[in-house]
């Protein structure tokens, strides 16, 4: 009898053990069903970021990188470039919405300050001597720096070019009355010197370099070394840079990041920046070294500031008399948040 009773024990929790086994089993098949069936819940979709630059200039390395090595979208954004030919247009179109941030030499700030646009800097990424000068024409009596006088010189005016100029022939012990400047667009500076509507150009890479190939040995380069030192920025209206605090952030981190590949990956940032590009980029290879690639806010931007507002106040290129206060020009908060050391501006 105790064996019967133990036999219809153990059938009974046989039946209960098969019993949830089936029901467990039903469960898992009609959740991998389901789960087949039912759409994928999306993945939260990527920020975007406008940003108006010039991608043929060196300078923009960090966003090519940044964007190529999908440091933007680790980030969780998507950034789209507005292709521009000067920092001057590239403010414009930061200006006037057209863009969220912009790529821009110091001059285009200086003068936003002047006349009190409500711009701001986030973060200079790119510093070097080497990418400013004058191309002239040896047929035009042009071998040396001080055959310059009496010449006339193609400039884009109100740019870091037009600068550069005015500090080369103060140089030489000339004023900018010593030359006849021509306004043109950057693009259009090849083919003016070389139908010679010009003696000489003032300008910056990459336009230097395909005015050289283009002139060939009738051309001759002098380089604004120890005259300027180009600063590239990112800016962008207060407004929008106030109001995205957390996207200023990640477009800082993200370049911060492109910045390191283009200062230890020299060969790979290299081809990966003329990737596509139009002019003739193979004399960069010498220069790369030159170059430097660092995210940062350092008081020398607000030096020079303060220097290119005089030279503009004195060239009467402003109808302003005093110098604002470019500390008010400069969005530190990010930066500060994202790599405190990079910034020297003292506040």
């Amino acid at each position: 009898m105790a064996g019967a009773k133990f036999r219809q024990f153990n059938f009974r929790h046989i039946l209960v053990w098969c019993a949830c086994l089936f029901v467990a089993t039903l469960m898992l098949s009609l959740s991998y069903f389901w789960t087949k069936r039912s759409p994928s819940i999306p993945a939260s979709p990527l920020e975007q970021v406008i940003i108006a630059t010039n991608t043929e200039y060196v300078g923009t390395c960090s966003i090519t990188a940044a964007r190529e090595k999908g440091f933007f979208a680790k980030e969780g954004i998507v950034v789209l470039i507005q292709s521009h030919s000067s920092g001057k247009a590239a403010m414009e179109a930061v200006l006037q919405g057209q863009a969220n941030l912009g790529t821009v030499a110091d001059i285009p700030v200086m003068f936003a300050g002047l006349d009190q646009r409500p711009v701001s800097v986030i973060a200079t990424i790119f510093k070097t001597e080497k990418d400013h000068g004058i191309i002239g024409r040896r047929d035009r009596g042009i071998l040396e720096p001080a055959n310059l006088k009496g010449k006339r010189v193609g400039v884009t005016l109100s740019t870091s070019g037009h600068f550069t100029l005015s500090a080369f022939l103060n140089r030489q012990k000339l004023s900018v009355k010593d030359v006849t400047m021509i306004n043109y667009k950057p693009e259009e500076f090849a083919d003016a010197i070389e139908r010679g509507e010009v003696d000489a150009v003032a300008s910056w890479e990459p336009f230097l370099n395909t005015m050289l190939t283009r002139l060939g040995s009738n051309g001759v380069a002098f380089y604004g070394k120890d005259v300027y030192e180009s600063l590239y920025n990112v800016v962008g209206m207060r407004s929008y840079i106030s109001s995205q605090p957390e996207t200023i952030k990640k477009v800082l981190r993200a370049l911060d990041q492109g910045s390191q590949y283009c200062n230890d990956m020299p060969d790979s940032a290299r081809a990966l920046h003329e990737s596509g590009k139009k002019t003739d980029t193979k004399d960069q290879k010498a220069a790369w070294a030159t170059y430097r690639f660092e995210v940062g806010l350092d008081q020398g931007l607000l030096l020079a500031l303060e220097d290119q507002a005089r030279w503009a106040i004195k060239n009467k290129l402003t109808n302003k008399t005093e110098i604002p206060n470019y500390l008010d020009y400069v969005y530190l908060d990010g930066m500060e948040k994202i790599k405190p050391a990079a910034v020297t501006i003292i506040h």
